[in-house]
């Protein structure tokens, strides 16, 4: 279940349900029933204060309530608004409750419990938190119980993972038929907790009309290249990562192990003399090649064996660069520009875009994390998503906009969320180790996109499973040997 729904898309979902004989109420206990299912499976029998809002969130609330309270649990209800306001299925489902009375939702926090059901808001904000329900949440948040929000956690847009002036910090989330941007995309990725997909019964037909763009990145979205038994090395590609000068030469090798844990048949280092020697002192399967200037590097590149090159770790930032960059976009390889190849860009950036889109072809990934991103592209508008996008666009190719929420978007509009991660990426040569995967797959046939979503996805599942506290670049290309053997498995 790949697909991102936005909050409109996942409305749109709901309709075409009911219109395809799905009963709307049968939709809002179904939902009710797997929150209520999640809470028994992950606590002990407790007091639980659910909190209902005045839309259809509000009455999935009441269905947790009725199946707690029928199943022995303490529970009881607090109400945002009024119970005479509550309308349609919601209405329905309130009358439905039959514990104890329905309470002003700021007088229960109050008290203590044990968990906190919060049904206030949907994911379709409009405006930002304030007042009285802003006051609901401080509290909620302040209150050390474990919070269950239904659908994404109050004050988070679904849409964007915006946080709308306040938002509940959730244990876990329970949504529905499909996970929506605002799981993934920070601050909401973050607030979230861990998020569980519940089937409440809506036909995945419907996803024909809706016609997703976004996607959760998944090894179902692409697939890894195998060795064919009868192949040799340069059937597994030849990736070349061009080092900077002799007191930078780490980033390279970094970029260089990382194309050559994910499989690149050969994998070449090019530099200047200097550099070279340095790099002579650490590296073994990994060849070295000369290489001056860009001409130097176009004339290394007119062997169309070495079908992959990665720039901008540690390289410098400068005319050679651009040069360099610029050299490698008229070869027939594969190119993965990161970190200073970036930079290098940011007072020409449509040099840089005319350069890729004269190639006439793809292959062609940006690496940019935040501040790259900006210098490349300004300030553009919208979430992550929409920028990320935007930025394929104007770039005429890939681009990986990196974070806890890496965003990778191609030019006719598909985007894809990494939210396999983990916190110990947050270490200096990361990325290095990135950009040398992608182009590593490139270089064993993978396409621009594919390899950019691959690569994420090992690099960071390889440390959320196989990372330890005290982790460097230097283990990562390691460990991504290691989950890529699960994978292909």
């Amino acid at each position: 279940m790949q697909e991102l729904l936005t909050p409109s898309q996942m409305a749109q979902a709901d309709r075409l349900a009911v219109d395809s004989g799905v009963s709307s109420l049968t939709l809002m206990e179904n939902a009710g029933q797997a929150i209520a299912y999640e809470v028994t499976q992950h606590f002990a029998v407790q007091p639980v204060l659910v909190l209902c809002g005045p839309g259809n969130n509000g009455g999935d609330g009441f269905v947790v309530a009725r199946l707690l309270a029928e199943r022995g649990w303490p529970v009881r209800v607090g109400l945002f608004g009024e119970k005479a306001d509550l309308k349609g299925d919601a209405a329905i489902m309130a009358r439905k409750w039959n514990g104890a009375a329905i309470e002003p939702a700021l007088e229960c926090l109050e008290d203590d419990f044990g968990v906190v059901i919060d049904a206030l808001l949907g994911a379709g904000l409009s405006r930002d938190i304030d007042g009285e329900l802003a006051e609901i949440i401080e509290k909620i948040n302040a209150s050390g119980a474990d919070v269950v929000a239904v659908d994404v956690p109050s004050g988070v847009d679904g849409a964007t993972g915006e946080e709308r002036g306040i938002a509940v910090k959730a244990k876990f989330t329970v949504t529905f038929f499909r996970c929506k941007p605002g799981h993934l995309l920070y601050p909401g990725g973050g607030l979230c907790g861990e998020v569980l997909l519940a089937d409440i019964g809506i036909p995945d037909h419907v996803l024909t009309d809706i016609m997703p763009t976004v996607f959760e990145n998944d090894p179902h979205l692409w697939h890894l290249p195998r060795r064919d038994p009868a192949g040799h090395k340069y059937s597994a590609g030849h990736c070349l990562v061009v080092s900077g000068d002799a007191l930078r030469t780490g980033a390279a090798r970094l970029a260089a192990n990382g194309a050559a844990r994910v499989g690149a048949g050969l994998v070449t280092l090019a530099g200047d003399r200097a550099a070279l020697s340095v790099h002579a002192n650490h590296v073994t399967s990994i060849m070295l090649a000369e290489a001056d200037d860009h001409e130097a590097l176009a004339e290394i590149l007119r062997d169309r064996r070495k079908n992959a090159v990665v720039l901008g770790p540690a390289l410098g930032i400068g005319g050679q660069t651009r040069d360099m960059v610029l050299a490698a976009l008229r070869s027939e390889a594969g190119v993965v520009l990161d970190a200073d190849a970036i930079t290098s860009f940011q007072e020409d950036p449509e040099t840089l875009f005319a350069a890729i889109n004269d190639r006439g072809r793809g292959g062609v990934v940006l690496t940019p994390h935040q501040g790259e991103f900006v210098r490349l592209f300004g300030t553009l508008a919208g979430c992550k998503t929409d920028r990320a996008r935007r930025a394929a666009q104007l770039a005429g190719t890939v681009v990986l906009y990196k974070g806890p929420d890496t965003v990778i978007a191609r030019p006719d509009g598909r985007v894809v969320i990494n939210g396999v991660t983990s916190p110990l990426l947050a270490t200096a040569g990361a990325g290095d180790v990135l950009a040398g995967a992608i182009a590593g797959l490139m270089a064993q046939g993978m396409s621009d996109f594919d390899a950019a979503c691959a690569a994420v996805f090992l690099h960071g599942l390889g440390t959320r499973i196989y990372g330890k506290p005290g982790l460097t670049a230097d283990d990562l290309p390691g460990l991504i040997r290691d989950i890529l053997i699960r994978v292909l498995e």
